[in-house]
């Protein structure tokens, strides 16, 4: 998964262009004025252990804190570690996973990150977060549901591993606004109808016209400055923002599923994390959620992991305009015209040829197994390299997105595909 940011760019590059630059230099690979030197971890690793930069862009830092640790007076530093302490205790306690990677892996974070640094991510190694620059952003460690966005796109990437563009990179998002409400929803007692439903809350410094950085049940609402402009998100399809910035409007888009998260915990009650959280959690994990799933399939999927409360959660997509999908597998939404499957098989000893097409809307047997497969399946991160003698090469068209595969190179999702699209 790429890096993921807290603030989205369009609001950096309106108040805060020098962060802008440091996560687009960082986000390309290119170097950035300080040396980044990781420093590995001493064994046995604690689960937790917060660092600081002090002002650089040095990773991971110095280590200040780790689990079972006092205090250390440092504020950045203690709210870090309380958040952590949180957000892994709802995801051990009430999902049963083991850390972001569900295997016990060890957390590191990093506060202090550059001079006035105004966001937090993470870069699929750790949790860093900025000081912000006093002027419009405070802290990032201060709203503990930024740490608790954050911690969720390590447990996206290693669950679903949704890609972070479009649809699916603003499903990455949403999910990460949605574990950081269970996060400060369990921490603070609330129920659905008690709760703010804000993210961000206390991020922005005194005098700026914003009551957060997003609002899960009003979307487009959380903020109107002369600084930030008008909070741009939009919370139904019919607002969908098509861009090629942004990743494709990842943090403009995820206001979509973020209210249908919303209207659905309302709608099922008791406590959040428990309720709707629970649902969400089994669809990111259950495997119908793969790395190019749409809405609508995600929709299904967590209509499918609902239960009793079905009917609930499909009215909450519903009112956001997302229809469920007619596959509770998570079969993908791609364009009007696209939903067909073909494989074309060429080379091997004989060099014979076998095609083979299926119809997504149909009522052929194989469509569900077909249509789960597809949505599991990144054909863009598919391996590619050079034929072997006297072995198959495979042509994938899967709902518009093509690759050419050499045999020795198809996954176990691929070959199957291959094998029942190929049937006779």
């Amino acid at each position: 998964m790429g890096r993921c940011r807290f603030v989205p760019p369009y609001l950096l590059a309106r108040v805060a262009p020098g962060s802008l630059v440091v996560d687009e230099a960082l986000r390309a690979g290119r170097a950035v004025p300080v040396e980044v030197r990781r420093v590995p971890s001493a064994a046995p690793a604690p689960a937790w252990t917060v660092h600081t930069a002090d002002s650089t862009t040095t990773l991971p830092g110095r280590a200040v804190r780790s689990a079972g640790s006092p205090a250390s007076g440092d504020i950045a530093v203690d709210e870090a570690a309380t958040g952590i302490t949180g957000a892994l205790a709802l995801f051990a306690e009430v999902y049963g996973r083991a850390s972001y990677d569900g295997a016990g892996a060890p957390v590191s974070l990093t506060v202090h990150y550059g001079q006035d640094y105004d966001n937090a991510f993470w870069d699929g190694t750790q949790l860093v977060f900025g000081d912000g620059d006093g002027r419009v952003f405070e802290r990032f460690t201060k709203p503990v549901d930024v740490l608790g966005h954050e911690l969720t796109h390590a447990v996206t990437e290693h669950s679903a591993g949704l890609v972070y563009r479009d649809q699916p990179g603003a499903l990455n998002e949403s999910v990460s606004d949605v574990f950081a409400a269970c996060l400060k929803q369990r921490l603070l007692g609330q129920t659905p109808d008690e709760a703010d439903w804000l993210i961000g809350e206390g991020i922005f410094a005194a005098g700026i016209q914003a009551r957060a950085l997003r609002d899960m049940a009003a979307p487009g609402t959380a903020y109107d400055d002369p600084a930030l402009g008008r909070d741009p998100q939009v919370g139904h399809l019919d607002d969908y923002v098509s861009t090629s910035d942004d990743n494709g409007g990842v943090h403009l888009n995820s206001g979509i599923p973020n209210r249908a998260f919303q209207l659905a915990a309302v709608a099922i009650g008791g406590a959040t994390w428990e309720g709707a959280g629970r649902v969400w959690y089994d669809a990111l994990t259950g495997g119908a959620v793969g790395p190019t799933t749409e809405f609508a399939a995600f929709a299904a999927a967590t209509v499918a992991a609902a239960g009793a409360h079905a009917d609930a959660v499909g009215s909450a997509w519903e009112t956001v305009g997302v229809t469920p999908g007619a596959s509770a597998a998570g079969s993908p939404v791609p364009a009007a015209g696209a939903r067909r499957v073909s494989v074309r098989r060429t080379g091997g000893f004989a060099g014979l040829r076998a095609t083979g097409e299926l119809d997504l809307d149909g009522d052929d047997p194989r469509v569900p197994e077909v249509a789960a497969l597809v949505d599991r399946v990144d054909l863009r991160a598919a391996t590619g390299g050079s034929p072997q003698p006297d072995r198959y090469v495979y042509a994938f068209d899967l709902c518009g997105d093509s690759a050419t595969v050499p045999e020795q190179h198809l996954t176990p999702d691929l070959r199957r595909i291959a094998d029942l699209v190929l049937e006779a």
